[in-house]
């Protein structure tokens, strides 16, 4: 892609601090994300030629909001699929196959209306070879590769508990964050044991929510009334649909891919970068984005955490919204890192960092599954 080429127009975001919208289905929180996106950018439906989803069907979207597309995307790997949304967006807009794109998450997640069901065919690989184990979902799974992690590089529940501490500072400052109040290490560690060592503050929150972008050539931004937001850089990867099966357990091989494309796409440095946003399930994934992003050292993340370097006023501001630690998750938080970046490089963030012009939002799917990185900017190079 060519640095710049395509902007997001339009960013709309569904997250309440009660995490819940009872009154709206899947299918409706996926709708009226869109709508909100297609209001702030002025556009109706009418003007939307390419859709791109996941948690729905870019059918059913598109018939709901009564879109006729040129250009349907609906990969589906899991949270970090919407940045991958943005990727394949940019090149079916640079490609002619689509002029403005739609991408719209929903997921109730916590009401659980409308939702689909989950669960592996008793034929797939995780049910053959992992299921039949006993694991409870992704808070037993992901233990996997965090022990390992824990024990080659001396990283401890203290680690992981100031993950928590940091993103809570945050989320304190974000009026639509569900969990406000400020903790410190002793209560994380005080919290509920769910599955060593993730105890009840190191999980990510149950909510409904969604969200929506809208992209389009960055020739046209200027005909929007909002301030556009350029992508400079994208990447995405898979990796093993069993987490016992990554080809090693400190250290996620999408990421590994994804996020140098992203960066050597944007024609970036690590110290071009201002802001940072990591998929953050659970307080260990922030730890492996730092390293695998190459922004510190392997091993070297959980004491970079704790010095207080993500921290507002730190080198590097990390999950700015609060996270899925604190702010919301729905289930696939991908969309949710994407809009605080997009808020960040407009200025327009509850805990806005100052002199953002650059925003990377990262995403993982399933445990280790996939990823997808999109490097933002608001200056167009």
């Amino acid at each position: 892609m060519k640095p710049g080429s395509v902007a997001i127009v339009g960013a709309a975001e569904l997250v309440s601090p009660e995490g819940r919208f009872p009154e709206l289905s899947q299918l409706g929180l996926h709708a009226r994300a869109a709508i909100l996106a297609m209001q702030e950018a002025g556009l109706k439906p009418s003007d939307i030629d390419g859709v791109a989803c996941a948690g729905a069907s870019p059918t059913e979207v598109a018939f709901y909001l009564g879109i006729t597309p040129t250009y349907v995307d609906g990969t589906a790997v899991g949270g970090c699929s919407f940045m991958i949304h943005v990727r394949h967006a940019v090149a079916a807009i640079e490609s002619g196959l689509a002029k403005t794109v739609l991408i719209t998450h929903g997921e109730s997640g916590r009401s659980g209306i409308g939702r689909g069901g989950f669960g592996f065919a008793r034929q797939s690989l995780n049910a053959q070879f992992e299921g039949w184990t006993g694991p409870m979902g992704p808070p037993t799974m992901f233990t996997v590769p965090v022990l390992r992690y824990m024990k080659t590089y001396g990283v401890t529940e203290e680690h992981l508990a100031m993950v928590a501490v940091v993103q809570r500072e945050y989320a304190a400052r974000n009026p639509n964050a569900m969990m406000k109040d400020p903790i410190t290490v002793e209560d994380v560690l005080n919290s509920r044991m769910i599955a060593y060592p993730f105890r009840l503050l190191m999980c990510c929150l149950v909510t409904d929510g969604g969200g929506a972008l809208i992209l389009t050539s960055s020739d046209r931004a200027r005909d929007f009334p909002t301030k556009p937001v350029y992508i400079l850089g994208t990447g995405e990867s898979v990796e093993t649909p069993m987490v016992s099966q990554m080809e090693d357990f400190t250290s996620s091989r999408a990421f590994r891919v994804a996020g140098p494309r992203a960066f050597q796409e944007a024609g970036i440095t690590h110290d071009d970068v201002d802001h940072l946003m990591i998929y953050d399930a659970f307080a260990h994934l922030p730890l492996y984005g730092l390293e695998d992003l190459g922004f510190v050292g392997r091993g070297e993340a959980a004491q970079f955490i704790w010095e207080g370097n993500t921290r507002a006023n730190g080198k590097l501001p990390l999950n700015t919204n609060g996270g899925g630690l604190s702010y919301t998750h729905s289930g696939m938080y991908g969309m949710y890192a994407l809009q605080e970046s997009v808020r960040q490089c407009r200025g327009t963030a509850p805990a806005q960092i100052p002199g953002v012009k650059v925003s990377v939002a990262h995403g993982v799917g399933g445990m280790f599954a996939a990823s997808g990185t999109v490097v933002l900017s608001n200056e167009r190079p």
